[in-house]
């Protein structure tokens, strides 16, 4: 099946808080974890879309979307490696053809981070010698469509506080957290 005809749906397409769902999702699933539901979404190419149930940018599956668990073996098994504190690196199929230039370097920039890492916005805005672009850094941070697997709440404020979390504050404590338990780094930050 292709799919090269994009779902053109505005309203569901772009939010105000600027993060794009990609018009060629097909599929989703849900998965328990940890932190509550997560949605899985994306076609069988590879995943596009992680979802919180909770917080500024939850969202619900689109009516056109097929709910199909077997699309996403891969990302389920190894999400749910993760939680078990058995996996630190993801190696997925990603798709992020919905992203700026900017923001998709940035959300490269992001999988650089190591588990049980930390870094500022403004730590990833010089790794891209652009010392100047905290704020777009964190732009493009919050963009991201798919925290966890591209570590989003591994970054945190200059202040070295935890800074705004598409899933909120608690569950990027959570994973910031889970993620020291398991980690092995020395000099934690935090």
């Amino acid at each position: 099946m292709s799919h090269t005809t994009p779902l053109r749906n505005k309203n569901y397409d772009t939010d105000s808080d600027k993060k794009v769902v990609s018009p060629y999702i097909t599929h989703y699933c849900t998965m328990d974890s940890p932190v509550g539901p997560l949605m899985l979404a994306g076609c069988a190419q590879g995943l596009r879309m992680v979802n919180f149930p909770k917080g500024a940018q939850a969202r619900q599956p689109h009516e056109s979307w097929q709910e199909d668990a077997g699309v996403f073996t891969d990302a389920t098994d190894q999400l749910r490696a993760y939680f078990a504190g058995d996996l630190q690196i993801f190696t997925l199929d990603l798709l992020l053809e919905q992203g700026t230039d900017f923001q998709k370097t940035v959300w490269a920039a992001l999988q650089d981070v190591p588990f049980g890492g930390l870094a500022s916005y403004g730590d990833i805005a010089k790794t891209l010698g652009k010392p100047g672009a905290a704020r777009a850094v964190g732009g493009a941070n919050n963009a991201n469509p798919i925290p966890i697997i591209i570590p989003c709440h591994r970054i945190i404020g200059a202040n070295k506080s935890l800074t705004g979390f598409g899933g909120g504050l608690a569950t990027k404590k959570h994973l910031l957290d889970h993620e020291a338990k398991y980690a092995r780094l020395e000099g934690r930050l935090l």
